[in-house]
């Protein structure tokens, strides 16, 4: 079979430590191109991995290059600029979460997807991570038999600390200016800044939406509950480290529970960790198991995923239409949020 033919648009700090470093070294794809608003930092990464062309626009690297697929990693106050004139080239396309920085942004650039011919992916890359793919299934198991009784409660940990663990270590630096764009960092954005993966992760555990119930005036707990009841909480700082990253998922579930601690995201070739407790009474020993797991880091896992769905191998672990229920997730946070602190 042969390699996919694959575009990068933008290479700054997550473009080359989460992304690019993956796509260059797997077999199945070749980056044939890139696009770099700075022209130094394009060619001197160009020059690490092997890549031919370089850009400094993307609608130059779009018009000139055959592609089965564009990674573009931006920041995501960028999306509504870029998104719309990437799914017009009409291939599929992989971007950081989340889908925009505001509701009406992520709307709009929902509906260029709705029109379109071409799959947008959104790198929520906790759903490849070995360990909540195994979480994932057993959670269909569980709910298919009935064996553990009802799903009844998701509670999603993530204390700040060292998210980066010297990912970052080896990236390509130049003296450029970057004009970036302005920022301001209000509740919204900062909560989605932060949190958004955990919001997103609660969806996908749950199989199902949710709504928000109460977001804690400390800033501390976000509560919710799902479609068919199943309550959920999203600890979003209930204290700090320094030196290591202890974000935690737990699923209980009527009589047994799955329980997983995730590594620090820019971590490589290292899955989380899972524990699973079943206790289905009627005289039956309760058991924990920890099952091992690839060392493959979700970033790569990702990266391959997505080149399997561009093959038509898989369907996209998150579109546009599940990443904009993010937004609206954020936004009634931030409502409720407000709301308590004017009272």
């Amino acid at each position: 079979m042969s390699k996919l033919r694959i575009g990068f648009v933008g290479v700054g700090n997550m473009g080359q430590a989460a992304h690019l470093r993956n796509y260059a070294t797997l077999p199945e794809c070749e980056v044939v191109a890139l696009a770099e608003v700075r022209p130094k930092l394009g060619q001197e990464v160009a020059r690490r991995y092997g890549i031919h062309h370089v850009y400094t626009s993307h609608r130059e690297m779009l018009e000139k290059e055959a592609l089965d697929g564009v990674v573009a990693i931006q920041q995501f106050q960028n999306h509504i600029a870029l998104i719309p004139d990437l799914l017009a080239y009409g291939v599929p396309i992989m971007t950081e979460k989340p889908l925009a920085d505001t509701v009406a942004h992520g709307r709009a650039i929902l509906e260029s997807a709705r029109v379109s011919s071409a799959p947008v992916y959104h790198a929520y890359h906790k759903r490849s991570d070995p360990a909540i793919a195994f979480a994932k299934g057993k959670i269909e198991e569980w709910t298919a038999s009935g064996d553990f009784g009802p799903m009844r409660y998701v509670r999603i940990t993530m204390p700040p600390g060292d998210w980066a663990r010297e990912g970052f270590a080896s990236n390509i630096r130049t003296d450029e200016s970057y004009d970036g764009l302005s920022v301001e960092w209000d509740l919204y954005i900062k909560f989605v800044n932060y949190y958004i993966h955990q919001v997103n992760l609660m969806r996908f555990l749950l199989g199902e939406d949710y709504e928000v119930l109460f977001a804690d005036p400390g800033s501390i707990t976000l509560a919710t509950r799902s479609t068919s009841g199943v309550s959920g909480l999203i600890e979003m700082a209930p204290y700090e480290t320094t030196l290591a990253w202890q974000e935690s998922v737990l699923v209980a579930f009527q009589k047994g529970w799955i329980k997983v601690d995730l590594p620090a995201p820019m971590t490589l070739d290292e899955p989380g960790a899972v524990i699973v407790f079943e206790d289905p009474g009627g005289g039956a020993t309760a058991k924990e198991s920890r099952p091992s797991l690839p060392h493959i880091h979700a970033m790569r896992a990702q990266a391959q995923h997505f080149l399997r769905a561009i093959r038509g191998e898989a369907h996209p672990l998150c579109g546009a239409e599940d990443a904009f229920k993010d937004l609206l997730v954020a936004q009634a946070y931030v409502d409720l949020f407000e709301g308590k602190a004017r009272a």
